[in-house]
């Protein structure tokens, strides 16, 4: 277990607040109930913090057609929908919810190349509501597999996130279950798959990042009639 990269300057802040506050406070006031109590606020943020960006060691189970979770969380939607931004036609949507208590590390769900990259701002409706996907700040990353296929995931912040961190470009390639990027203070990824692809997952399921196979392409399905692309 080490602590994410994207979390160092803020959980350095943090201690060095802790430390000037607490310092102060017990060489001017003494050790007392409520200068403990005070010193204790910073001092748990501090460690929220450490707990929140912590980042495990994980064992990718994945690859250009063995589908994994792109995040630690709750699967909270799994549907057929119309994917607008790049298909332009339907698509198998599977949604993994990310609560504070998960690590917010995201992984590439499958190994291949990317075709696809955008970054867009938008508002910070709660993770799980169903608008989200379209109008909070977000980033649109599309794999293609040595096949022709393509899945693209979707990192989405939420209610209390304010930065989305994405570490693709363009045609650089990816392994699965590679970070592929970090997400501040709760959140959600959508993953977008060629109908008729097998699902290996229920809604309210635990998943866990990159080791959780939550579909598998079913080969000779690239289901590219949709891409406009």
């Amino acid at each position: 277990m080490t602590i994410h990269k994207e979390g160092l300057s803020l959980i350095l802040m943090s201690l060095v607040f802790t430390l000037i506050l607490g310092g102060n406070l017990f060489y001017f006031s003494g050790v007392r109930i409520w200068t403990c109590l005070v010193a204790a606020i910073p001092a748990g943020f501090c460690i929220f913090f450490i707990c929140f960006f912590r980042s495990p060691r994980r064992r990718p189970a994945g690859d250009s057609r063995r589908i994994t979770a792109p995040a630690d969380g709750k699967i909270v939607i799994i549907q057929e929908v119309e994917e607008p931004e790049y298909f332009h036609g339907k698509r198998l949507q599977i949604s993994v919810f990310m609560s504070f208590f998960n690590v917010h590390v995201n992984w590439a769900p499958v190994s291949g190349k990317v075709a696809f990259f955008k970054y867009h701002r938008g508002n910070y409706l709660a993770a799980w509501h169903p608008k989200s996907s379209t109008k909070n700040e977000r980033t649109t990353i599309v794999f293609r597999n040595g096949d022709g296929t393509e899945v693209l995931c979707r990192q989405i912040a939420g209610l209390f996130a304010r930065r989305v961190v994405c570490y693709a470009e363009y045609d650089k390639t990816f392994n699965a279950g590679e970070q592929i990027g970090f997400i501040k203070f709760g959140s959600r990824a959508d993953v977008f798959l060629p109908l008729g692809t097998k699902v290996n997952v229920e809604v309210g399921d635990k998943v866990t990042g990159a080791e959780t196979v939550i579909a598998e392409l079913v080969p000779g399905n690239t289901d590219t009639d949709n891409n406009g692309n």
